[in-house]
């Protein structure tokens, strides 16, 4: 079963971005995309919405 992670940033940086990834990928999730957020007056994103997947773990049968 595939498990979802969305993470949600309003700074918009390389470094920013980079350190989220990297931490949640340390933790297991696979980047599967980012959303950018864009304000009508500007083409700078404001916010940015991170996707990340995992297959989650089947429980042993016979146990709860």
């Amino acid at each position: 079963m595939t498990e979802y992670k969305f993470v949600e940033t309003g700074i918009v940086t390389d470094e920013t971005l980079e350190r989220l990834v990297n931490e949640w990928v340390s933790q297991g999730w696979q980047l599967d995309g980012i959303h950018f957020v864009t304000a009508p007056s500007s083409k700078r994103p404001v916010m940015a919405f991170l996707a990340f997947t995992r297959e989650k773990a089947r429980p042993v049968e016979g146990t709860n």
